[in-house]
């Protein structure tokens, strides 16, 4: 590509420090703003400015953004114009970093993108024409423009960051851009019935129910319909059976996904930290087969629990309440005839649950909601989760 001129970096996260530096490295001047090195809504950030690269939490309302008269582009859209890569790309509501996971595993190749590994990290790490499996939210596909995914697959699509993207048909369009650039010979990979996509790809089909080389090791029947969507995906790619095979046998999961963490007094403690919306949650529900202890809570995204209440009648004994949305939570708990009890904070929560569960028990942190109200993220909620578990407990 063109290098670009001097270029705006907005948001120092991780993907935001791996786009400022592959643009050094390429000589580019770079203008790093981030809110935690000052004002960073002062439109004298934008003079001689030629590109602004946003980081997914920065919304497109941001003063920057809205005032801006360039390109503005994801860390991931200037990733795939800076490596000479082939992408696969996963997107959906939940099970993104699953099958992302699952994919790279079938095709023994690296992952990157929304996993925690930005795909500008990659620079200098891969060779030409590699394929690295990409795993897109959709704060990274508002501001995607010429990202061409080889495979791209739609896992599902619900309710989820409407406090963001405002309606759902917003969320829905910022989903569907996986598909936009995709040529003929390219494959949309999407659950089965699903309607039309936008780009040119060749249209593969996945279900639950499909059959498979070999069953799952993680548990879950969503977890059955994540494998179908990478078994299809890596078909596509020309990945063996065998090797398929080999990786739904051995993968293990990923870290705060229905992460068993300990089993103590006979009661085991599961960590599902990665279920920040209601519809993942619902799909951790469903996987236990025992008597729950469901520890839920947050900071909401503009969704209704109401579906969640009704799920945990007669599968939660009684859920234990944090953060933010514990009020709201309590109130569609109470309706829909489930227990439930207010901690307030995470560690409360655990010696709450503690008590609560009896050998056989589950204890579930399965929290509905996002993390921002108590902790930096959902893996530094899971990993407190996971240390007190360890160290009051065990």
């Amino acid at each position: 590509m063109t290098v670009p001129g001097r270029t705006l970096v907005l948001g120092l996260a991780r993907s935001g420090e791996a786009a400022a530096a592959a643009l050094e490295r390429r000589g580019v001047e770079v203008r790093r703003v981030d809110r935690s090195l000052g004002d960073d809504t002062d439109p004298a950030l934008l003079d001689g400015v030629e590109l602004i690269v946003k980081s997914p939490g920065v919304p497109k309302e941001h003063p920057l953004v809205a005032a801006a008269h360039v390109p503005v582009w994801s860390e991931v859209e200037l990733g795939a114009r800076l490596l000479p890569v082939r992408l696969a790309g996963v997107t959906g509501t939940n099970g993104k970093t699953t099958t992302s996971e699952l994919l790279g595993a079938m095709l023994g190749t690296k992952v990157a993108g929304n996993v925690g590994r930005a795909l500008t990290e990659l620079d200098g790490q891969v060779e030409d024409g590699e394929l690295v499996v990409v795993e897109l939210s959709s704060f990274q596909l508002e501001d995607v423009h010429q990202l061409r995914c080889e495979v791209a697959v739609l896992l599902n699509l619900e309710p989820d960051h409407l406090d963001r993207h405002g309606t759902l048909e917003a969320y829905r369009e910022a989903k569907l851009r996986i598909f936009e650039n995709q040529r003929g010979d390219d494959t949309a990979v999407v659950p089965r019935g699903f309607g039309a996509v936008p780009g040119d790809g060749v249209r593969v089909e996945f279900h639950v129910d499909d059959a498979l080389p070999a069953e799952p090791l993680i548990r879950g029947r969503h977890n059955r319909e994540n494998a179908a969507a990478a078994t299809a995906a890596a078909r596509a790619l020309g990945a063996t059976e065998e090797a398929i095979a080999a990786a739904l046998r051995s993968f293990p999961g990923v870290q705060h996904r229905l992460e068993r963490i300990a089993t103590v007094g006979g009661v085991e403690y599961v960590n599902d930290s990665k279920a920040t919306n209601v519809g993942a949650a619902l799909r951790a529900l469903e996987a236990i087969d025992a008597p729950i202890v469901l520890v839920a809570g947050g900071r909401g995204k503009g969704e209704s629990f109401a579906p969640l209440a009704d799920a945990a009648r007669g599968r939660v004994k009684v859920a234990v309440l944090v953060g933010e949305t514990a009020a709201e939570l309590a109130g569609e708990l109470d309706r829909a005839g489930v227990a439930n009890e207010t901690a307030g904070t995470l560690e409360r929560a655990v010696e709450r649950a503690a008590v609560a569960a009896e050998p056989g028990d589950v204890v579930l942190l399965s929290p509905a909601a996002a993390s921002f109200d108590q902790f930096r993220d959902f893996e530094h909620r899971g990993e407190e989760f996971t240390r007190l578990v360890r160290t009051r407990l065990g």
